[in-house]
């Protein structure tokens, strides 16, 4: 599965101070079918800003198809879009 700067469908909760967590993501697998993957915990987050784009990064333990994976999601501030950054291994 090769998912590196793949983007995804997300969904997500903001508190009422403007912190953006995600809950649960959906990917398109090789066989075109519709992954669901459950964000179980929130290892980390930072803001980051690489040539003026603004975007919160997220290293996330996430469970896929039964198997516990570290993935690092990027959400870009002004496009409001997700994606999958890379594996952490």
């Amino acid at each position: 599965m090769n998912w590196i700067n793949c983007p995804v469908d997300v969904i997500s909760v903001c508190s009422a101070g403007g912190q953006i967590q995600p809950l649960r993501l959906r990917v398109e697998d090789e066989n075109h079918q519709l992954l669901r993957i459950d964000i179980t915990e929130i290892v980390s987050q930072k803001s980051i800003q690489y040539v003026g784009i603004e975007a919160q990064v997220f290293v996330c333990k996430a469970e896929v198809n039964g198997q516990q994976w570290m993935l690092e999601l990027k959400y870009t501030i002004r496009s409001h879009s997700w994606c999958i950054m890379r594996r952490v291994y």
